[in-house]
C-alpha cells in the first residue's frame, strides 16, 4: 500500500478536454500517491485513455492544471511567471513517465534488444554498452532474454507487448501507465502479460497506473479503483467497495454487464 502521509505524485485539478463537439474529460480532478496502483474502468469513451494520454503530453488539455513530481506539467515557471511549457520541459517531464499501448507499436525492422536500447541511447546519452546491459536485465525480468536479437515479427503478440514494457522501463520512469495492454491479445496471451504487471506490482515502487477490462485483474492488482463515465469519475474507492459494494446506479449497470459478458470481478 501507498503511504498516506506523502503529497501526491500526480494531482489532476479541474481538467477538461473535448475533441471538437464531445467533452472527453469533464472538470475531472483526482490524485495519485507515490507507489499507488489506481486502475481506471468504466464504458469506453469516458475518459480514461485521454487521461493517460495527457499524462504522457501526447493530447494537451483545455484548461485546468496537472502536478507531476511537484512540477507543473503544462506551464513553467519563467522570470518569474507561469508560462506555457516549451518543448523541453515537456521533455524533462516527459521523462519521467513510461506507457505502454494497446497495439505494441515496436520498431518492426529492428530486433529486440536494439526496440529496448534505442530510447535511452538518443533521449538520455546512455552508452550502447551500459544499455544493452540494462535492456538484458529487463528481457530477462519479463522472460524473454532468449528473443534479444529476434525481429518483433517472429514474437507473438504476449512476446511483443512484454518487449513493449521492457523498452517503457529502460528509461527509468517514476510513473507507469497502461493502457488496456492484454486487449488486443488472443485470451491464452493475456496470462503472460498479466504475470508481468504483477511482477512489476510486487517488485518495484513504481506508481502505476492501469486502464482496463480486465476486471478480475484489476480487482486483485489495484490499491484504488476510478470509475469513469462521461468524463467524470463516478465512483472512487477501494477494490472491494467498488467491485463488491458499488454505491453508484452507474457503476453497479456496468458491472452487471461485465458480468453477464461472462468476466471475472
Amino acid at each position: 500500500m501507498p503511504p498516506t502521509n506523502t503529497a501526491p505524485i500526480i494531482e489532476i485539478n479541474g481538467i477538461n478536454k473535448s475533441f471538437g463537439a464531445f467533452k472527453v474529460l469533464n472538470d475531472l480532478s483526482f490524485s495519485v500517491a507515490p507507489r499507488e496502483k489506481l486502475a481506471l474502468i468504466g464504458p469506453s469513451g469516458s475518459g480514461k485513455t485521454t487521461i493517460l494520454r495527457i499524462l504522457m503530453t501526447l493530447e494537451g488539455i483545455d484548461s485546468g492544471e496537472i502536478i507531476v513530481d511537484g512540477e507543473s506539467l503544462y506551464q513553467m515557471q519563467r522570470n518569474g511567471k507561469l508560462q506555457p511549457a516549451d518543448d523541453t520541459h515537456l521533455h524533462k517531464m516527459r521523462e519521467k513517465i513510461g506507457m505502454v499501448f494497446q497495439l505494441f507499436n515496436l520498431f518492426p525492422h529492428k530486433c529486440v534488444l536494439d526496440n529496448v536500447t534505442l530510447a535511452p541511447m538518443l533521449t538520455k546519452g546512455v552508452a550502447r554498452k551500459d544499455a544493452e546491459r540494462h535492456a538484458m536485465e529487463l528481457l530477462d525480468m519479463v522472460g524473454l532474454a532468449d528473443k534479444a536479437k529476434s525481429m518483433p515479427s517472429q514474437l507473438s503478440g504476449g512476446q511483443k507487448q512484454r518487449v513493449a514494457i521492457a523498452r517503457a522501463l529502460a528509461l527509468k520512469p517514476k510513473i507507469m501507465l497502461f493502457d488496456e495492454v492484454t486487449s488486443a491479445l488472443d485470451p491464452e496471451l493475456v496470462e503472460e502479460v498479466l504475470n508481468v504487471l504483477w511482477k512489476l506490482c510486487r517488485e518495484t515502487d513504481m506508481t502505476m497506473l492501469l486502464v482496463t477490462h480486465e476486471m478480475g485483474f484489476a480487482h486483485d492488482f489495484a490499491d484504488r479503483v476510478l470509475f469513469f463515465d462521461r468524463g467524470r469519475i463516478v465512483e472512487d474507492g477501494k477494490p472491494d467497495e467498488i467491485f463488491r459494494h458499488p454505491k453508484q446506479e452507474r457503476t453497479q449497470a456496468f458491472l452487471k454487464k461485465i458480468i453477464a459478458a461472462g468476466h471475472r470481478v
